[in-house]
């Protein structure tokens, strides 16, 4: 696989996200969209042009991106989990893709991005 570039970034908290998209930068990727909820996921996920994706587990409102791991698996496109809770939140199907632990840090991104 070539080297990922462009990273859909699904993460409900607005700070997060800003660290995640400087952190991609620095890092020479291209956060293709960032979004906070699974509706908004799917859509991006539609409109293509995306190599690969960090999702936050649990989103507001008790919502879960596993709708959103689904799609993705569906076209083959790599992904790694974000959570502060670790791996026990993540649905079990999805238990052996990497899992990038929040507080966040840039080798921790880095890493989890080259495990895709």
């Amino acid at each position: 696989m070539t080297s990922v570039q462009r990273i859909l970034v699904v993460e409900d908290e607005p700070l997060i996200a800003m660290m995640l998209e400087d952190f991609l930068d620095v890092l020479g990727k291209q956060p293709v969209a960032t979004v906070d909820s699974v509706a908004a996921a799917i859509e991006a996920i539609g409109a293509g042009q995306i190599d690969a994706a960090i999702l936050d587990v649990n989103l507001r409102g008790g919502e879960k991106s596993t709708p959103v791991a689904e799609a993705l698996a569906e076209r083959a496109i790599p992904f790694v989990f974000a959570s502060g809770s670790g791996g026990e939140s993540v649905d079990e199907r999805f238990r052996d893709r990497p899992l990038l632990q929040k507080p966040f840090t840039m080798d921790g991104v880095e890493r989890a991005l080259a495990a895709l």
